[in-house]
């Protein structure tokens, strides 16, 4: 048998010796340990570690990877918080920052473009005068007008700010939001549970217990969720095990994790501006090591808005199962730097999926498959 015949039977060879026991533990269908995501993040054996999460991308999605067309609406940049990681958020009396009305979110909701989208992705800044009650009256104002579409909106940081604003309990003010038409939640504003860097990177947000907190109080209201980890700045390998462990362990106990997006940090315009940006190594790396660790959360998201539509192809064979959607106009991490397109066309992300050799497939949020004609499309049930 030649060099290649034994690589197309066997995988790649593992240059990294210590990561012989966890392909072990991979192919038996072993859950991976704290530890052994440590020793995952400071391997450098990219090849091996793509090995592995495609043995488990494909074990549990074949060759399909999905997209969605959808919308992104950031309402406010108007931000009371003032972290080192982000260069979207403003003060009130910034003259560069803004404030949709009402009618301007709804308006933009539906505007500018012409394929029917089946996801409103709506987060934004905390608002130091916009009330609870503004935002359900939005999300309804979009239910009404868009009966069709999935309401995802409000990251975990955002409702315990606005329940802090109504003193309200999270419960009773997630309730208000499902009430008014809210469907699901992004799961943004994880950051990084790591109490040290937190306190560095975003001291002015809840912390990560209060995060896991939040979402469980969503999950068990019957509110589904993504989830998210923020890459690429201060944290050790021993930080991002951690993370991805303390996700998995409350979706064991509530299974209301749908997807799983990492998102690489993007320095530019923000206090943080000095550490470098991360490169494709770290991209396909995080990726990998996040569907090996997380074995119950169904969906791993490559951002393309991130790590640019190549990355983000790439890893669709380093564990990627979804490429994320159209999005139309994103705000946040263009003002932070990122240099991509601001949408991309359904034809685009078809094209992208087929050239990786995988299967595109249109899902709505809850990864149901979409049928689409040139006037309509169908939830597949």
């Amino acid at each position: 048998m030649n060099n290649l015949s034994a690589v197309a039977t066997s995988g790649p060879a593992i240059e990294d010796r210590r990561l012989k026991p966890i392909l072990a533990k991979i192919e038996a269908g072993e859950r991976l340990s704290y530890e052994d995501g440590v020793t995952l993040f400071r391997s450098s054996d990219i090849l091996a570690l793509g090995y592995m999460a495609n043995l488990v991308r494909e074990r549990l999605h074949g060759s399909v990877t999905y997209f969605n067309v959808n919308r992104h609406i950031n309402p406010t940049d108007v931000c009371v918080a003032s972290c080192r990681l982000c260069a979207f958020g403003k003060r009130v009396k910034d003259p560069t920052a803004y404030t949709m009305s009402l009618e301007q979110v709804w308006e933009v909701a539906g505007k500018g473009y012409a394929e029917a989208v089946t996801e409103f992705h709506i987060v934004g800044g905390l608002h130091p005068e916009l009330t609870l009650d503004w935002f359900c009256q939005m999300i309804s104002g979009l239910k009404e007008r868009y009966p069709g579409v999935h309401l995802k909106a409000f990251t975990m940081v955002e409702i315990a700010y606005l329940a802090k604003r109504a003193r309200l309990p999270i419960p009773d003010t997630l309730e208000r939001l499902k009430t008014a038409g809210v469907d699901s939640l992004p799961g943004g504003g994880a950051e990084i549970f790591s109490e040290r860097v937190r306190r560095i990177i975003c001291d002015h947000k809840i912390d990560g217990e209060q995060w896991l907190e939040t979402a469980r109080i969503a999950h068990r209201i019957g509110l589904k969720s993504n989830c998210t980890l923020l890459y690429g700045h201060l944290e050790t390998a021993e930080d991002l095990s951690d993370h991805l462990v303390k996700l998995r362990a409350l979706q064991d106990e509530t299974h209301g994790f749908v997807t799983f997006i990492p998102l690489a940090f993007h320095p530019d315009n923000t206090a943080l501006s000095h550490l470098p940006k991360t490169t494709g190594f770290n991209d396909l790396r995080q990726i990998a090591i996040s569907r090996l660790m997380l074995d119950n959360i169904p969906h791993i998201k490559a951002y393309w808005i991130m790590m640019t539509p190549s990355v983000a192809q790439i890893a669709q064979r380093f564990g990627a199962n979804d490429i994320d959607g159209t999005v139309v106009e994103e705000k946040i991490y263009h003002d932070a730097g990122a240099t991509t397109a601001q949408h991309l066309r359904r034809q685009d992300l078809l094209r992208l999926i087929r050239e990786a050799g995988r299967e595109p497939v249109e899902r709505d949020t809850a990864y149901r498959p979409v049928s689409r004609t040139e006037s309509a499309f169908t939830v597949l049930v």
